[in-house]
């Protein structure tokens, strides 16, 4: 029998979970021991902060279900979503850069036709994005869909509010000549959910818990990289202290005033309304 000290135990459980019948397993299990055990050591862990984090894990899971995911967001603020983004999606510096998904995403948003309203008549100030889609050779990808989602005027997602229809989210397909349009309304800078284990653990630092204001997407087009990014508006607030870490230069773009009149999707409107433009640039997978 081994004997278990401070000094033993790293190698001993390192030497066990190393069993595991997937090489792949066993690589990530057996790193995950050792760089467990060093940090237990490098921050000299009391029993009573162990169990403080054991506390603040199951708090994680309980509050979480099919539409809060809190360790998603505790995997966006700690900045980890973003890192594992970066070095899984080297892509070419003229293409779209990828951002992380974040908690919200709902699968099966409704198809909309081009210029479609997904807003369907909320408050706020009407918001058309349009534009192209296209790859790194300009060449315009049709057919493409991009599914679309973001928070009401006051900061809310459908996966936080007692509703059952869809809400602020859609599905658009580009044109042959990989044109897209769609209506919303403009979105507002908002605080992540500040209610949970979190929120807490933010709430004990200066770190700002705001979100500029901005738009996702996701596009996963056959023969692409899969593209998850957002769209901010220029000039928002915190675009420089995101809290997930997810804006970049090459994603925050005008939103243009314009005036009652005709509108990209081939219509008019009636009142001021807001114009953003942006091409997806799409790497060939």
């Amino acid at each position: 029998m081994d004997a278990v000290t401070e000094d033993t135990i790293t190698d001993l459980a390192v030497s066990r979970w190393g069993t595991a019948k997937d090489p792949r397993t066993g690589e990530i299990l057996t790193a995950l021991v050792r760089h467990l055990h060093d940090f237990a050591r490098e921050v000299r862990l009391t029993e009573a902060e162990w169990m403080a984090a054991v506390q603040w894990l199951t708090a994680t899971g309980q509050i979480s279900d099919d539409k809060r995911e809190e360790f998603i967001l505790a995997s966006d603020v700690l900045g980890l979503s973003m890192l594992v983004v970066q070095m899984n999606h080297d892509l070419d510096a003229a293409a779209t850069p990828a951002t992380v998904l974040g908690p919200f995403h709902i699968d099966g948003s409704p198809e909309l036709g081009f210029g479609g309203d997904m807003s369907q008549g909320l408050p706020g100030t009407p918001l058309y994005v349009h534009g192209k889609v296209r790859s790194l050779d300009g060449s315009p990808v049709g057919g493409a869909v991009l599914d679309v989602w973001q928070a009401d005027s006051d900061g809310a997602y459908e996966a936080q509010l007692p509703v059952d229809e869809a809400r602020l989210r859609a599905k658009y397909t580009s044109r042959a000549d990989g044109s897209y349009c769609l209506r919303t309304i403009a979105p507002l800078g908002y605080a992540i959910p500040m209610d949970g284990p979190v929120g807490e653990l933010i709430s004990q630092t200066a770190i700002s818990h705001y979100r500029p204001a901005h738009v996702h997407f996701l596009l996963a087009v056959p023969g692409f990289e899969p593209l998850i990014t957002h769209l901010f508006q220029d000039g928002a607030q915190y675009l420089d202290s995101d809290v997930v870490f997810g804006t970049k230069p090459e994603l925050v773009v005008a939103f243009d005033e314009r005036g009652p009149g005709p509108t990209p999707d081939g219509g008019r409107s009636d009142v001021p309304w807001l114009e953003a433009r942006y091409d997806f640039v799409l790497q060939p997978g």
